[in-house]
């Protein structure tokens, strides 16, 4: 099975991404919990909620391999945070020789768009192959469903350009709907 948990900025991925861990750690699974080498908001190979709870994780690279290797022997639940960041050919690799062929569960946990409203590459594939998509709700501060990421900046202006991997957190992003990004 190969699940895509998506959500705007502060939509409680990383929450719900340990809350899974725990769930199935407490019944005596074997996880595995790799993080992007890009976010290092809370430390490197870190996942992090804004709550408090964290754990460590394993890194990830636009440089790994997603094989069936030994390393995954004993493990029943791989869980992905920041798998925006994951490439197409990766997301691939994973469907193809992680679920496919090994059928071993994947749990993807990121964003789905930039803040330009653009798809991640790792979103996109997700999108695409996944078994299963979970919407996890964010609300705009005008109330409505917020569905993009807006970019801001010191004042709290939206930022229309840039580069699209900027790593930062509530001060440099906000949950917004439609009306309100544009």
């Amino acid at each position: 099975m190969l699940d895509f948990y998506y959500s705007t900025m502060q939509g409680g991925k990383s929450t719900a991404l340990l809350q899974r861990r725990h769930n199935l750690l407490s019944i005596g699974k074997q996880v595995l919990v790799l993080t992007s080498a890009l976010d290092d908001r809370y430390g490197v190979g870190k996942v992090t909620s804004r709550m408090g709870p964290q754990c460590d994780a394993e890194l990830f690279h636009r440089e790994t391999v997603f094989d069936s290797t030994k390393a995954l022997d004993g493990i029943d639940e791989l869980l992905i945070d920041e798998c925006q960041f994951l490439t197409a050919v990766q997301v691939k690799q994973i469907h193809k020789n992680l679920r496919a062929a090994r059928g071993l569960r994947v749990s993807c946990y990121g964003l789905r768009s930039d803040f330009k409203g653009d798809p991640f590459e790792g979103s996109a594939a997700l999108m695409a192959l996944a078994d299963t998509l979970h919407d996890i709700s964010t609300l705009c501060r005008c109330g409505a469903k917020a569905t993009l990421n807006q970019r801001i900046d010191a004042a709290g202006a939206p930022v229309r350009s840039g580069e699209v991997v900027e790593i930062g957190g509530d001060v440099r992003y906000r949950p917004v709907c439609p009306r309100c990004f544009y």
